[in-house]
């Protein structure tokens, strides 16, 4: 099979598929649990911001789900979280998953985007260490875990506190 991934805005028939991909990536089904909760929540959810990377069936292999968070007082958005089949990692699908969601994010008017991830994997996308723009969250991680990006260069970082939506619980 091919690295070639279809991708695109999550419909309602692909939520079960959703679900299957992120539970069969993690461990427990917290993460799966967490995009129903953020699906349900009006304040949080962007609808064409959840994305799939699809194989050549259609079939969703990979996910990238970004919802409303704040800086300080500044709308942004939180990746979280990436998903991709285990059989599938390692190909290409999660990247496309992110790409497509940053793309479809500042085809929106986005700005501000916030990961708490893997420090060697979200830098690809642009991504850099989130204190040095004076962004910290409420909670102690690995200062390299915190990643933040600017989505157009006439609308730079700002510094605060992120506010993550109430289902993250943060």
């Amino acid at each position: 099979m091919g690295n070639t991934w279809i991708t695109r805005a999550e419909t309602s028939a692909d939520i079960p598929a959703i679900r299957d991909v992120i539970v069969a990536a993690f461990p427990t089904p917290a993460e799966a649990d967490l995009v129903d909760a953020l699906r349900a929540d009006p304040t949080a959810w962007i609808e064409g911001l959840s994305l799939v990377a699809a194989d050549e069936s259609g079939r969703p292999v990979g996910h990238a789900l970004l919802t409303r968070c704040h800086i300080g007082d500044t709308p942004a958005l939180c990746l979280a979280p990436c998903a991709v089949r285990p059989e599938q990692q390692r190909t290409g699908a999660g990247s496309a998953a992110v790409r497509a969601a940053l793309s479809a994010a500042r085809s929106l008017g986005e700005h501000h985007v916030v990961v708490l991830g893997h420090p060697s994997y979200y830098p690809r996308f642009g991504f850099h260490r989130a204190s040095e723009y004076g962004i910290v969250l409420s909670i102690d991680v690995p200062d390299e875990a915190l990643m933040a990006l600017s989505l157009d260069a006439g609308h730079p970082l700002p510094g605060g506190t992120v506010r993550y939506a109430a289902p993250f619980g943060i």
